[in-house]
């Protein structure tokens, strides 16, 4: 008949690690390897999703660039229509202040005419 012996921490302790080993085994078995097609066919997969990633945020960079180049010369366009319209603003101010100060002149040397000849034909009478 044999005597029951209770373990101790030790042997506790082997049994356990011999246990993980039995199991970490078991799962290496099951794992495929790096040579196999499955795995190296999602890994070219991976590789292509990777690189079509790439590829469209490349796309999407030089879309953004693009739109901010667009956006620059069309501000550069309106900046510069609204330049030229201030500029021929300014001209047509400038226009009619010169109209109206060559009206103005020309009435002032008007009534100076007139004065004149009135002066002159009073002269003329006293004489």
């Amino acid at each position: 008949m044999a005597i029951y012996k209770e373990q101790g921490f030790a042997e506790r302790r082997q049994a356990a690690m011999d246990a993980r080993k039995a199991l970490l085994e078991k799962a290496k078995a099951q794992m495929p390897s790096a040579d196999d097609p499955a795995v190296q066919a999602r890994r070219a997969e991976r590789k292509a999703a990777a690189e079509a990633r790439a590829q469209r945020q490349a796309e999407r960079e030089r879309e953004k660039r693009e739109k901010a180049e667009r956006e620059a010369r069309e501000r550069a366009e309106r900046e510069a229509a609204a330049e030229a319209a201030a500029k021929a603003e300014a001209e047509a101010k400038e226009n009619a202040e010169k109209d109206m100060i060559s009206r103005l002149l020309a009435d002032e040397a008007e009534r100076k005419a007139k004065r004149d000849a009135r002066y002159a034909a009073r002269k003329a009478r006293k004489r």
